[in-house]
């Protein structure tokens, strides 16, 4: 009983919201709003959107699951009140923010477009607003590719890391941390080398927009050490970078914006209509909140002691994935997600035997 009763507190929110957001799907689908069938209502169109947003939930929640690794590594150092915002504040802007709000603000900002007459499209004619959302990967992926990057070598190039997955890489890594702000100089050194080979013209934007993402996470780190530094001075903070609270909360919000960059746009590759893509990628985003809870009240993280190590690596494959595709390489979702899902579970397997090896 007391596992159910864990099982229910870390994913019973989620369960509710995946019967609203399935039931309001089913409806779009029935009501005619989805396909435009100009038939009238049809349960066959209802069980058809339905489908679409369970896939996109799925698909979701299973791709983002180095996500809620890496999120439950900075959430244990976070006092209560904090991981509640996280599970209403932040999934509200998870879902409302990068689900709908974020495709209207990219399509209104590089068109002539009014924002009216973007929200219009989105319903009157979605296949326009989602050729305007997909020309814009570059920029996406060079914004998200970036900031993820540098979580990847901030991670590894620390000359304190002792603990080490994969020794023969991320030992030289560790020593390469020596050199001051090397993780900095290294994105930007990878992203000036692939300016040329961006196709269209368009390796201006992709500077610019990586260049942003760089800037973006240098500003949330100033942030979260200007938190942790006043909290230490009145004796309430530890040294950990998650001890500040807010500065944490903003650090994990822009950490699941740039997973959600290339998310949004894939499924843009499975149905045109924004409400289902939001349905959906709700759904998975609410999950990904539930097991990020889950492995911290379950002390996941310190059992498995290589599982955050390969989501570190799950998060540097999918950077060069985003670079990948500002390049014009552009890998299916499940390709893309499953190399994560390798990575951790190859991670979760290494702890596992070195567990049996020590007896544990």
């Amino acid at each position: 009983m007391s596992i159910l009763r864990t099982a229910f507190r870390s994913y019973g929110g989620s369960i509710a919201f995946t019967v609203a957001a399935l039931s309001c799907a089913f409806w779009l689908g029935y009501s005619d709003f989805v396909g435009h069938r100009n038939g009238g209502p049809s349960i066959a169109g209802g069980l058809a959107a339905l489908f679409t947003a369970l896939m996109l939930g799925a698909l979701e929640t299973s791709l983002s699951f180095d996500n809620a690794v890496v999120n439950a590594r900075i959430l244990q150092g976070m006092s209560h009140f904090w991981r509640r915002m996280f599970l209403t504040v932040g999934v509200l802007i998870a879902v409302f923010g990068m689900r709908i709000v974020f495709p209207l603000v990219i399509v209104w900002a590089v068109s002539d477009h009014t924002a009216l007459s973007v929200l219009r499209m989105t319903w009157q004619n979605p296949g326009e607003f989602q050729k305007i959302l997909i020309d814009q990967h570059v920029v996406i992926a060079g914004f998200g590719g970036a900031f993820l990057w540098m979580v990847f070598t901030k991670f590894f190039l620390d000359e304190e890391k002792e603990l080490h997955w994969v020794p023969w890489i991320e030992r030289p890594m560790a020593k390469i941390g020596r050199v001051e702000s090397i993780w900095v100089v290294s994105t930007l050194a990878l992203v000036f080398g692939l300016y040329r080979f961006v196709p269209g013209g368009r390796g201006t934007d992709f500077v610019v927009a990586a260049v942003a993402g760089v800037f973006t996470f240098l500003v949330v780190e100033a942030i979260n050490s200007l938190l942790e530094s006043k909290e230490e001075e009145i004796g309430h903070g530890g040294p950990s970078v998650a001890s500040a609270g807010f500065g944490a909360f903003l650090y994990l919000e822009v950490l699941d914006a740039s997973f959600s960059f290339d998310g949004v746009i894939g499924a843009f590759a499975i149905t045109s209509n924004l409400f289902l893509i939001a349905l959906g990628l709700g759904i998975g985003a609410m999950f990904v909140r539930s097991i990020t809870i889950h492995l911290v009240e379950a002390g996941t993280l310190a059992r498995y002691k290589f599982l955050e190590h390969g989501a570190f690596w799950a998060i540097g494959a999918l950077a060069m994935i985003l670079f990948a595709g500002a390049l014009g390489a552009h890998l299916p979702e499940v390709v893309s997600g499953g190399i994560g899902i390798a990575l951790i579970g190859l991670s979760l397997w290494s702890s596992v035997r070195a567990n049996r090896n020590s007896g544990i």
